[in-house]
């Protein structure tokens, strides 16, 4: 019986490495040729890589400011999600928890401003701005992404704070804490995985967006990942090799967010089982 349990858990193994491997096999093969130059892509016929090199990634780090492009798209991302994931916190714990004309009318505004076209406010953004002297600065685009994502986020917290029960608040009042303490201690460690998918959904929304950004980020100096890695797509010409290299890095931030968001969903899961 002991053995047939260890035999049925090594088949679910092998199954989940397959399915794993199979799901993430164009990842493993940009990573795997980011170690080829892009003659020798071109040359191979198969997608495991003959001959491995660093010359990709010695080309990004001495003749590329590929790492300021890095640092640049974690600041304008980490700025985006921070201000959004606060500003949705509140909106929908609000949304969540009080009725009224003014909260019926906000909720209503945010479909209007999910269905508004952004491309459509582009040009008197930039001039606003450029009056300010913020192009070329990671302000406009923090803001604008944080406006853009905001009306999701907000729902997406407030079908989380739903589940918490209002009953957990109000024992909290009659023990002596105030509405935005209740908010603080009891509400919001219990939505940790709300806040966790806020975060994650806010991150990647500002880390791979373009069109935005290519519009208020015109300096090399200034660009974000997804701007910088258009220099090695040239009109007759692929950089394939280097640019491979970069899809490889650009991952390394988001890699991270997740290893360190895993904890709060986990926490939060535990911890609402726990006092729910």
């Amino acid at each position: 019986m002991l053995h047939q349990t260890h035999a049925s858990r090594w088949r679910l193994f092998f199954i989940m490495v397959v399915i794993v491997l199979f799901i993430n096999f164009p990842i493993i093969v940009i990573v795997a040729n980011s170690f080829q130059t892009t003659a020798q892509i071109m040359m191979n016929r198969s997608v495991i890589p003959q001959h491995f090199s660093f010359a990709n990634y010695e080309f990004l780090w001495n003749q590329t400011q590929f790492v300021r492009f890095l640092f640049n798209s974690v600041i304008v991302s980490g700025g985006s999600m921070i201000l959004g994931v606060v500003a949705a916190s509140m909106a929908g714990y609000a949304l969540s928890r009080f009725r009224g004309p003014a909260l019926s009318v906000y909720s209503k505004s945010l479909f209007v401003i999910q269905m508004f076209p952004i491309i459509l406010a582009l040009i008197p953004l930039f001039i606003v701005f450029r009056s300010l002297g913020m192009v070329n600065t990671p302000i406009p685009v923090i803001i604008i992404y944080t406006v853009v994502h905001l009306p999701f986020a907000t729902w997406m917290a407030k079908a989380f704070f739903d589940t918490i029960p209002k009953e957990l608040e109000e024992a909290a009042l009659v023990d002596g804490c105030t509405k935005f303490q209740a908010f603080l201690r009891i509400v919001l460690p219990l939505s940790g995985p709300g806040m966790a998918a806020v975060s994650i959904f806010s991150f990647l929304f500002s880390y791979n967006e373009f069109f935005v950004g290519s519009v208020f980020l015109r300096n090399e100096s200034a660009m974000t990942v997804p701007i910088g890695m258009q220099m090695f797509m040239q009109q007759f010409a692929t950089d394939w090799g280097s640019l491979m290299a970069a899809a490889t890095l650009a991952v390394i931030p988001t890699f991270f967010l997740f290893l360190l968001v895993q904890k709060y969903i986990a926490y939060g899961a535990v911890t609402g089982g726990v006092k729910g």
